[in-house]
């Protein structure tokens, strides 16, 4: 195996050596890797990390081109003062496009992609103030310290000094507190919206950080080729984009590098090869790059990076001070109040026709735990969805400490010191433990984006690992801090989710079903714990089916049934309850 540094040095090297020794023919084709790779980044991003397909980055590569041209053209602007007037074009374009686009779910996002991508495509092509499809000629070149970078090994420096440092930007923005939440918004937004995170305003901020990215790349073009026309920016520049990205492994940077150049080298390869070989010219390098690419993406679903990496020494787990066996004590996140921390009233919640909550009243007490209880179909997780937002109230009122939330959002409510685990998990398997359950301390950063792809976070994100990393001690994962999510078995995922809950300081903690999957010494680890918990001060409200550990364990029950209160008492008194016994419990006794 290479040392990951080695790795990189080689390839930086590679780079360095690119315009001393190569022919003036590849040191083009690599600037156009450099130019393609910037694109395909923001893809990287967007569609493998954070899940939304787009078809339209070529159209934002045109913008950047294109502002960068008019304004040189028209208004005799610099190049370099061009560069920030076009990002901003280019953003303010994207979260319009973005606020429209990224409320569209399944195949009628990508559609919407390609929609306003062919429109932004015929845009360039009539207006006249753009040159129509002829384009703009007579750019300026760019200049550095006033030597002007008029040919291809010159601004070779540029492209990849930018590509290097996009690439760097990218890589530290995972690696942080926002990074964590992005990599968590493909197919899992309900468990984002959960610790404090808006999803929606997540996604906008991804897409217009690759429109950023595009427009830069936009930039660089316009002023390398010294001219523009709408031929570079339509669909099926942002279809192969889209094919970088996947090719080279979406879910990692430099899969935009290897993606960009395995299909901009195979292109060339193959124009030079096939004629030859089957003795005319025409398209023939279409269908066998077409074929190829499918025999690719077969053997390697996830792109060429994951096969790559295995090449690669994995990183050393380093050791992290965590401050003792248990985490510090979390501040409360609500108000004290004299009353319970949580009331329901006279909830209801409707379906059409069905009504899965029926007018439905209970508290929950400071420092207390609660368990509710029912068969499947009760409605117990339609509660839970209530109290933390993901529904809607039909009629009733529900208040965390003494505000009525009706009408605010799951990150709204979050923010008011509620934490929840899910009835079914909802964990970012190829994460570690550590970064999963770090998600929960999301909200309590204050860091942004910018400082974030800067590394200005890194004391901020090492307390909060620190903090992580003693939530995960206190679960009793420690063995398992550094292990992907995914590899654990059920009942450890569940512990996860609950180290992750304890992350955000919640005052009030919702658990679905925490002991499913368990056995039974991790049952009474479990019942430990959230004792421990309700000791210091947090309240516990608890769905689960064993009926031993929730006996054991809560001062309160309340049973449901076919969406309906049955009973509500302590469990002994529950237990008596001859309607409990015969329909629930099946005569415990």
């Amino acid at each position: 195996m290479i040392d990951r540094r080695i790795a990189l040095g080689i390839v930086v090297a590679v780079l360095a050596l690119v315009p001393l020794v190569a022919p003036p023919f590849y040191v083009t084709l690599f600037n156009y890797i450099g130019l393609f790779s910037l694109a395909a980044l923001g893809l990287v991003l967007l569609t493998g990390v954070a899940g939304q397909t787009s078809f339209g980055q070529a159209a934002f590569v045109g913008l950047g081109a294109y502002a960068s041209a008019v304004l040189c053209l028209q208004f005799g602007w610099s190049p370099w003062l061009t560069l920030p007037a076009a990002l901003i074009a280019t953003a303010a374009v994207a979260y319009v496009l973005g606020f429209v686009t990224l409320r569209m779910r399944g195949h009628f996002l990508p559609l919407g992609t390609l929609a306003w991508g062919i429109s932004l495509f015929y845009l360039f092509g009539t207006l006249p103030t753009l040159g129509g499809f002829t384009g703009l000629t007579g750019l300026p070149p760019i200049e550095v310290f006033g030597f002007a970078l008029t040919d291809a090994r010159a601004i070779y420096v540029l492209t990849w000094i930018v590509a290097l440092l996009a690439l760097w930007a990218t890589a530290n923005l995972l690696d942080s507190r926002l990074g964590r939440v992005i990599r968590a918004l493909k197919g899992r937004a309900s468990m984002v919206e959960a610790f404090g995170v808006d999803p929606a305003q997540l996604r906008i901020v991804v897409f217009v950080y690759a429109a950023l990215l595009a427009a830069v790349s936009g930039w660089l073009y316009a002023h390398m080729q010294r001219f523009v026309n709408p031929t570079p920016f339509g669909i099926g520049a942002g279809i192969e984009y889209l094919f970088m990205a996947v090719v080279g492994g979406a879910g990692n940077v430099w899969g935009a590098v290897i993606g960009a150049t395995l299909i901009t080298v195979l292109k060339e390869v193959l124009q030079d090869v096939l004629p030859g070989l089957l003795g005319r010219s025409g398209q023939f390098e279409s269908i066998v790059f077409g074929v190829l690419m499918i025999v690719l993406l077969q053997r390697t679903g996830d792109g060429v990076w994951p096969v790559l990496q295995r090449l690669l020494r994995p990183r050393p787990r380093v050791a992290r001070d965590g401050g003792g066996a248990e985490a510090a004590a979390a501040p409360t996140a609500v108000a004290a109040v004299s009353g319970p921390v949580l009331s329901v009233r006279s909830a209801r919640k409707q379906f059409g026709g069905l009504v899965a909550v029926k007018d439905v009243s209970f508290s929950l007490g400071a420092g207390e735990i609660l368990g509710l209880i029912g068969p499947n179909g009760a409605g117990k997780s339609t509660m839970f969805n209530l109290i933390t937002g993901f529904l809607d109230l039909t009629a009733g009122d529900i208040e965390i400490g003494g505000r009525n939330i009706r009408g605010l959002s799951a990150f709204g409510i979050s923010r008011l010191g509620v934490a929840r685990s899910f009835q079914h998990v909802k964990l970012v398997p190829q994460m570690s433990v550590l970064d999963n359950v770090a998600i929960g301390s999301t909200r309590r950063g204050r860091r942004g984006l910018v400082p974030a792809c800067l590394r200005l976070d890194r004391r901020e994100e090492a307390h909060l690992l620190r903090e992580a990393a003693q939530q995960v001690r206190r679960v009793g994962l420690a063995e398992h801090v550094d292990d992907p999510a995914g590899g654990l078995a059920l009942g450890k995922q569940r512990i996860v989710e609950i180290a992750r809950a304890l992350c955000a300081h919640p005052r009030i903690l919702l658990l679905d079903e925490p002991a499913a999957g368990l056995r039974l010494q991790e049952k009474q680890a479990l019942a430990a714990l959230l004792r421990e918990l309700r000791r210091d001060g947090i309240s516990i409200l608890l769905v689960e089916h064993d009926m031993d550990f929730v006996m054991g364990l809560t001062d309160r029950l309340v049973v449901m049934e076919f969406g309906s209160k049955l009973a509500e008492g302590r469990p002994e008194e529950v237990q008596r309850d001859p309607a409990v016994r015969q329909a629930y419990l099946g005569g415990i006794g």
